[in-house]
């Protein structure tokens, strides 16, 4: 396909400039490689495309047809391929990113207004997601997730600190119950379970090198950090959450922590695609936006 398609953009440039000498050097080719290709081309589709003579090349009415139609088509490509360049030099068009909820509002609705000032011409369109994403099967350009949902043979680049838990509830909750002090003492309160893909998130816990997993068990479950706060801002019980997503809460008074010596650091949210070659103008512009100085 490639070949014919180079083979009738050849015939174009000859019939238009109606000489062998010209189109060849046009093409960057000798006239006798000219001649072969159209004569090939003629061949193949059993066509008399040019009327030669010593003196003059001029189209036959066969090629003046084609180079009717296929003047149009050709500009269409090469302005399709300056787009696809363009794309490649300069932060332009649509990306498509799988990323998480809470990565969506804590890492890329932080630096969108600065990053959408510095590139207009860019679009991030955003799917919102829990759990790993297979960013190829899904037609994505990138994703930004926790190193622990990102596949092995992603390139990931880190674009926050490394982030804690932190389990949290509402003064009037804790008024009638006791502020658990280790966590296998959750096993007597209303834990908001956060519903992941592959199922419930098991809440993770170490002190003193010593991990403990508990089964979150309550009467709220939900898949989205941000919907546990807001239950325990509204008193149903115990959530676990991000620290920088309930510090405001927890400043205000609205919410109070437990079990803090036992919230463990883990690696944070990182921004990761499938190839370095070839790679968008606007992705590279958006990982230096988003990537960790």
């Amino acid at each position: 396909m490639k070949s014919e398609l180079n083979d009738l953009a050849a015939f174009a440039i000859v019939a238009t400039e109606r000489s062998f000498t010209r189109a060849a050097a046009r093409l960057g080719v000798t006239q006798s490689a000219l001649s072969h290709t159209i004569r090939g081309l003629e061949r193949r589709l059993e066509l008399q495309l040019l009327a030669r003579t010593t003196k003059s090349v001029a189209p036959t009415s066969a090629g003046a047809a084609l180079l009717k139609t296929l003047s149009p088509a050709l500009e269409q490509i090469d302005r399709a391929l300056n787009e696809v360049r363009t794309a490649r030099d300069r932060p332009t068009g649509r990306l498509r990113l799988a990323v998480s909820k809470s990565a969506a509002v804590s890492v890329l609705l932080a630096k969108l207004p600065a990053f959408a000032a510095a590139y207009p011409e860019v679009v991030l369109d955003v799917s919102t997601c829990t759990g790993p994403v297979d960013l190829v099967a899904g037609g994505f350009d990138a994703g930004i997730q926790l190193e622990e949902f990102i596949q092995k043979d992603m390139i990931a680049v880190r674009v926050t600190q490394e982030l804690r838990l932190a389990a949290v509830a509402s003064p009037g909750y804790f008024a009638t119950r006791s502020r658990p002090l280790k966590p296998r003492d959750l096993s007597a309160h209303n834990c908001i379970g956060l519903r992941l893909p592959g199922g419930p998130y098991r809440w993770e816990f170490e002190k003193g090198g010593v991990p403990v997993t508990i089964t979150a068990n309550g009467s709220l479950v939900v898949d989205d950090t941000s919907l546990a706060i807001h239950g325990a801002l509204a008193g149903v019980g115990i959530a676990l959450a991000y620290e920088d997503q309930v510090a405001g809460y927890i400043d205000e008074g609205k919410l109070i922590r437990v079990l803090e010596d036992w919230s463990p650091s883990f690696p944070g949210f990182f921004i990761y695609y499938p190839d370095r070659r070839h790679q968008s103008a606007a992705l590279s512009a958006l990982i230096r936006a988003l990537r960790l100085s």
